[in-house]
């Protein structure tokens, strides 16, 4: 008998998979651009480079992931191996030498950016493969997805909003250290106490095949189109956030801890309210109207010029945002249930690998982003930042973000998902096919049969 999985537990684990890469992803640019002195040029290419990375990486990763056989299961080996090494060259990210300028630096954030983000990779197709394989009721998943979500909002608080402060009292480096080793504790306790199912018969899933089979999923694309513009939208935010705050609002680090903070409260508060409208309305109806709300929410931040009127708006985008973190990864899971109904094949690694790079996809909106902000408003770094970097920061946290989200929103009209189909046993499925086949063959004897008299 197999043990039962308790949501909590693994739940916690985005606590861990999101701590040290929101600090990774969200205070690269502040350290590089404005305290080490890289332009926002070679930022804008390292980013641009790694997305492409993304597109090799990610497929293999879930391929791998799927079928590789131990007792303990698919996913643990890579969780294993995945983390500690993640957890080290991420530490490494923020420890450039002092002396390090110029190209040598360029050279130094460039490889240990695409070593952490590829084990980032890893450790996220593992750990996103178990959600639809470990919960696979609706309700349990919507769940489940809370308890994820709001470990993901608290790792947030930590890894986003609290970083500026923290930093400023103790530096990058013992930041990033006691980050990488607290991320790394946490998956590994999750991963040690979840229970896969045993598949050590299973059938393997093949690469072209799953791949072909990723290319006719309409869904698929849709929703990974959607999730990457609003992954793109997001990640200009939490990037920018310093430019804003420092050339928009010409204020510090306490009150960028504010805001930040503002936005993360509410969606903490946001994600249970969201999860009941989800089990209400259904997934789909509740992330388009998020993403709506969310979309609007960067119009009233982009005009603001206090600290009490961005924080007002700041909360409407954590409103807007805690909607659409509640609903995409159960957008993702019925796309792999659409996929395991049609071919009876359990295929999650690659499947949530690749949606993952779709996500990633983000980094070449972001890219492009940084890229206009230097070119239209010329602003190059912190120690050049051009004659108008306020409007290089609004055009970075709001006005590119808002363009980003709304056609995010024109995706979400096109999904639609046949609930009866996925909802209908692969084993089903196979009996029926089995028994047209059975009665195919039958026919094909009788034939031959007369044909012999």
């Amino acid at each position: 008998m197999e043990k039962k999985n308790r949501p909590f537990l693994y739940g916690i684990g985005m606590f861990g998979t999101s701590l040290a890469i929101n600090m990774f992803r969200g205070r690269a640019s502040a350290f590089y651009v404005l305290l080490r002195g890289l332009t926002l040029e070679n930022l804008a290419l390292i980013t641009l480079i790694y997305t492409f990375l993304d597109v090799i990486d990610n497929p293999i990763y879930g391929i791998l992931s799927d079928n590789t056989r131990t007792r303990f299961g698919r996913r643990k080996l890579w969780l294993l191996i995945g983390t500690p090494l993640f957890a080290l060259f991420f530490i490494l990210f923020y420890s450039p030498p002092e002396g390090l300028v110029g190209g040598g630096l360029f050279v130094w954030a460039l490889i240990f950016y695409f070593i952490t983000g590829t084990l980032d990779s890893l450790i996220n197709a593992n750990y996103g493969a178990l959600f639809p394989e470990l919960f696979p009721d609706d309700k349990i998943r919507a769940k489940t997805n809370a308890i994820r979500q709001t470990a993901q909002l608290f790792a947030m608080v930590i890894g986003i909003a609290l970083t500026p402060m923290i930093a400023e009292k103790i530096g990058y480096v013992w930041t990033a250290i006691i980050y990488g080793v607290v991320s790394m504790g946490v998956i590994l306790l999750m991963a040690f106490n979840v229970h896969e199912p045993k598949q050590i018969d299973m059938a393997k899933a093949k690469f072209i095949p799953a791949i072909l089979s990723i290319i006719k999923s309409r869904n698929f694309w849709i929703v990974g189109f959607a999730n990457a513009f609003y992954s793109a939208a997001m990640g200009l935010v939490m990037s920018s956030i310093a430019f804003y705050v420092l050339y928009a609002l010409g204020m510090g680090s306490t009150q960028e801890t504010i805001l930040l903070g503002a936005v993360i409260a509410v969606a903490i508060m946001g994600v249970t309210i969201w999860s009941i409208f989800v089990r209400k309305f259904g997934a789909v109806k509740v992330w388009r109207i998020a993403l709506i709300a969310l979309t609007v929410a960067f119009i009233p931040l982009y005009f603001s010029n206090s600290l009490v009127m961005a924080i007002i708006s700041a909360i409407c985008v954590g409103l807007g945002f805690s909607g659409v973190i509640s609903t995409m990864d159960l957008l993702g899971a019925k796309v792999l249930d659409e996929d395991y109904a049609k071919h009876g094949i359990k295929r999650e690694g690659i499947f949530s690998s690749t949606m993952g790079f779709m996500n990633r996809l983000s980094g070449l909106f972001v890219a492009a982003g940084m890229f206009l902000a230097s070119k239209i408003y010329g602003f190059e770094s912190g120690d050049v930042p051009g004659t108008r970097p306020d409007d290089a920061a609004r055009f970075l946290l709001c006005l590119f973000p808002l363009v980003l989200s709304a056609i995010g929103v024109v995706f979400t009209f096109f999904v639609k998902f046949d609930e009866e189909k996925i909802k209908r046993p692969p084993l089903e499925l196979a009996i029926v096919e089995g028994e047209k086949e059975e009665v195919l063959n039958e026919s094909m004897d009788s034939d031959s049969f007369t044909k012999t008299e």
